[in-house]
Parts: structure tokens; C-alpha cells; sequence
């Protein structure tokens, strides 16, 4: 038998609807004071987790209580991607997410995710933080997404299940996950991979039942998500240095007085500095853990994966002639 709504009850679940969207957008909350909900999908022994940790403390100090951001992490309110379409709406104020998803909600900012862009970490950071960093940081802003900072997210290289990835040919027909970028997609594909895109919540058990052969991230990352447990093998050949970005709802933004944006943009970039310093330590110490847990750490030369994706360059050229300028102003970048 059909299921008919009546009006009645039709208008009734749209006022829950509403009622939930208007408590979890709202900025206010006890004695007047403004609270900011943040979700994102990383684990709390995460430094990038310590940074919004330490960011949410600085708002609260520099409001002197008047403000604060409220954060939570593990995936607790959804994926990457749920949670910037979350803050799209205005049903949630902040975000994590790495710049790789970002690009399928503001186009530009893929060229973050393009293979050997940066020639070392220094040349990345001057970019980031740069006039090409501002840029893109407000390149959201039209889909309803300000960017408030950048953190560093390291060099992304591959880990797998079975064996070493010590040149592209290793990567022929296996199936390696990567996140919601057609960008990755890309690059996976030129180096003969078979691109997976899985999130980052279902990895684990993607591993381990076999559904994807490896995978490709940072050390840190790889740490606090135990993938090292599946995966015994590390192939650090630095593809790409794909940042994270610290995201705020714009509806949520312009509910915010002068001040109190000023509070959370000093606070953010204050986060982005302490980040960058733990973000080099955290990197050490995974490197040391992943060797005591028994992984195999190898160091390919990085000169036949250069070459295995610069046709891509070529495609960006032809195809899209204003992303090609972008990229040429980032690798000829003081």
C-alpha cells in the first residue's frame, strides 16, 4: 500500500527539520555567548586535531569567554564531505577538510592536488602563505565556504598490503584508494594504478577485507589510523603535498560581529603556526613508530613517477588555460 502524507503531517516534519537546522546552526548559545560547532573526520591523537584543539583555546582566551568553538572530531557529525555540505547550509559553522575534496566544491583550488607542484616544504609554505594562498583560501567563498587558513598536511606516498611500490609499474593493477578528487583519480591512473575513492572512516576495513591493495597518505596519517597494522609496506615517494584547510560556513560568518571575526581569523592563524611545528615532530615520531610496528620503508627515485605524470601538465595546458597559469605562478614562486 502507498504511503500518503498529510498536509498536516508534512508540515509538521518540516518544522522539526527546521528546528534541528536552527539549533545547530545557531551561534548563540548559553548567557549570550557565541558557540561554533566544528566537526571533521580525523582521530584526537592527530596533530592537525592538536591545532583546532589549540585554535578553539585561543578564540575562547582572546573573547575572554565570550566566544567559543566546540570540536568534534572521529567523523562524530559526518564524512569530509557531508560536513562541508553541512556547512554550505549553514547547519554547521567550521570544518577540516583536505584541499583534494575541497576542489569538487570550488574548482581552482585542485590545483593544490597536482603531483610534484612544490620543489621542497619551504617553497609550499612561502606559497600557502602567500598572495596564491589568499587566493585560493577565498576561492569558496561563492559556494559558501571561507577559507580561514591552511595546515600542513605533509608529502602523500603510497602504502600497500603485498609488496614495495618501487616504481609506477607496481602500481599496475592494483587497486589504490584515494580520496573524492578527480585529481587524484588522475594521477593514480596515469601511474597505472586503479584509483578507489573509499572515505577515509571506511579505509580500515576496505584494507583488510581486500576491497583496495593500498593506499596513499602521510605518515602521521597512517599512524593514527593504525592502517600500518594491514599495510607493511611504506614507499615514500612524495606525489603530492596536498594541505588541509580550516573551513567556516559563510552564513555562519556573517552572523559573527566584526569582532568576533577578527577573534576567529587571529585565532586560526595563530593554529596554522603552532601546526606547522608540531605537524614536522609528528612526522619524526611516525617514522620511528612505523619502523618499531615492523613496516618496510623504502625511498624509490621519484624521477619516473615525475615522468609518469606530466602528461597530465600537458591535458591542464590545453584544457584549462587559467588553471595552467596558477600552476606556473606556484612553481615559479620565489
Amino acid at each position: 500500500m502507498r504511503f500518503i502524507r498529510s498536509k498536516k503531517t508534512i508540515t509538521q516534519f518540516n518544522l522539526l527539520v527546521f528546528i534541528i537546522i536552527a539549533l545547530l546552526s545557531s551561534c548563540k548559545g548559553p548567557g549570550g555567548k557565541t558557540v561554533i560547532k566544528l566537526g571533521h573526520g580525523l582521530d584526537t591523537n592527530h596533530p592537525v586535531h592538536d591545532a583546532m584543539i589549540f585554535m578553539a583555546k585561543r578564540v575562547e582566551e582572546k573573547s575572554n569567554g565570550q566566544m567559543k568553538v566546540h570540536v568534534y572530531p572521529n567523523a562524530q557529525l559526518g564524512n569530509e564531505r557531508e560536513l562541508v555540505e553541512l556547512l554550505q547550509i549553514g547547519s554547521l559553522g567550521m570544518t577540516k577538510v583536505s584541499s583534494a575534496v575541497m576542489e569538487s566544491f570550488a574548482p581552482k583550488i585542485q590545483v593544490l592536488s597536482q603531483p610534484y607542484l612544490f620543489k621542497d616544504d619551504k617553497h609550499k609554505e612561502r606559497v600557502l602563505n602567500g598572495e596564491i594562498g589568499k587566493m585560493l583560501l577565498n576561492e569558496g567563498t561563492q559556494f559558501w565556504l571561507k577559507g580561514l587558513c591552511f595546515y600542513d598536511a605533509g608529502s602523500r606516498s603510497f602504502y600497500t598490503k603485498d609488496k614495495p611500490v618501487e616504481s609506477p609499474e607496481d602500481l599496475v593493477g592494483k587497486k589504490i584508494r584515494v580520496m573524492e578528487s578527480n585529481t587524484a583519480i588522475n594521477m593514480v591512473n596515469s601511474l597505472g594504478g586503479s584509483p578507489t575513492p573509499v572515505s577515509w572512516g571506511e579505509l580500515y576495513t576496505a584494507l583488510q577485507q581486500g576491497i583496495v591493495d593500498g593506499a596513499e597518505n602521510n605518515p602521521p596519517s597512517v599512524v593514527s589510523s593504525r592502517h600500518y597494522e594491514i599495510c607493511k609496506f611504506y614507499s615514500i615517494n612524495e606525489h603530492t603535498a596536498v594541505p588541509d584547510m580550516l573551513i567556516v560556513s559563510t552564513k555562519v560568518w556573517e552572523r559573527l560581529t566584526e569582532k568576533e571575526q577578527q577573534w576567529l581569523q587571529e585565532a586560526a592563524d595563530e593554529s596554522a603556526t603552532y601546526q606547522y611545528k608540531i605537524w614536522a615532530e609528528s612526522v619524526e615520531e611516525s617514522m620511528k613508530l612505523l619502523e618499531s610496528e615492523g613496516v618496510t620503508i623504502t625511498y624509490p627515485d621519484k624521477e619516473p613517477f615525475r615522468k609518469a605524470v606530466e602528461p597530465l601538465y600537458e591535458t591542464i595546458k590545453q584544457e584549462q588555460p587559467e588553471m595552467y597559469e596558477i600552476i606556473e605562478k606556484i612553481r615559479n614562486h620565489d
